[in-house]
């Protein structure tokens, strides 16, 4: 409790040297969410009962809980849950397409499933296909960075490179922690980006190094503070959603920590 005082001592401070610049002050265009990746180690009722424990009311389901090929009937009873639990189902992923037939399975997906942005990892040579797709189904497609170890897209500038010309609604989804495992200021890569920025994954980590780990939020080496004001300042209308990889058979209690803190900073802004 020290340590979340001590940092929202610290946004009293910032907001209070606003005041006397005379800055104006802005709420957060955007929503907060949760990643079902977060509950991989549960059955789709406990992910949804979970999140609402939260209070969250976005979920970006991975596969798991709303599997790939699942048909039209298993999509409706899934969707069926998420809206008597009160929540909305904004986008699922991260999704991998490795051929040409994934690439379609996913915007099929998608469209039973009736979302407009899907997070996925197209290989390079289907970047064409997701173009062509994107235009047909009129589904953004948001490419999720990996960090250290990916050979794909580490960086959100490793995705911005390869679809720069591309549709507009191939972009990009940031995952914070992955971004400074990778030695790159979040707050800085989502500045950057804010013009094809579609999805953004919230976490923290123990260190900015490849060995750095998901930790509750404001325990870790991410500047939530900052990253939170930026998001505000850039304007960005979008998901925040926690991805809480750490603890997976028993998460709630480091995520709710991180959902508390999160919201804390935000109020402090």
């Amino acid at each position: 409790m020290a340590g979340v005082g001590a940092v929202l001592a610290g946004a009293g401070r910032l907001e209070a040297a606003d005041e006397i610049q005379g800055k104006k002050k802005l709420k957060p265009k955007f929503e907060l969410g949760m990643t079902s990746y977060t509950f991989r180690q549960f059955p789709v009722d406990q992910a949804i009962a979970m999140t609402n424990r939260l209070g969250l009311k976005y979920i970006c389901f991975k596969s798991m809980h709303l599997p790939l090929d699942s048909n039209q009937e298993q999509i409706n009873e899934t969707l069926a849950k998420v809206k008597e639990a009160g929540l909305e189902l904004y986008a699922c992923g991260v999704i991998y397409m490795n051929t040409a037939d994934e690439v379609q399975q996913a915007f099929d997906y998608a469209k039973m499933a009736g979302i407009g942005t899907f997070v996925g990892v197209p290989k390079y040579d289907l970047l064409g296909l997701v173009d062509k797709k994107v235009k047909e189904y009129d589904i953004r497609v948001a490419i999720h960075n990996h960090g250290p170890g990916d050979q794909l897209y580490p960086t959100p500038q490793s995705v911005y490179e390869r679809i720069k010309d591309l549709d507009k609604r191939i972009g990009l989804c940031i995952d914070v922690g992955h971004t400074q495992r990778i030695g790159i200021d979040p707050s800085e890569a989502v500045e950057t980006y804010v013009g094809r920025l579609m999805d953004l994954h919230i976490k923290d980590v123990s260190s900015a190094t490849a060995q750095g780990t998901t930790i509750e939020m404001g325990r870790g080496v991410i500047d939530i503070i900052r990253l939170m004001r930026t998001l505000i300042r850039i304007g960005y209308s979008g998901k925040a959603s926690f991805e809480f990889e750490k603890d997976e058979k028993d998460p709630l209690p480091g995520v709710a920590e991180s959902v508390g803190y999160t919201r804390g900073v935000l109020a402090s802004l």
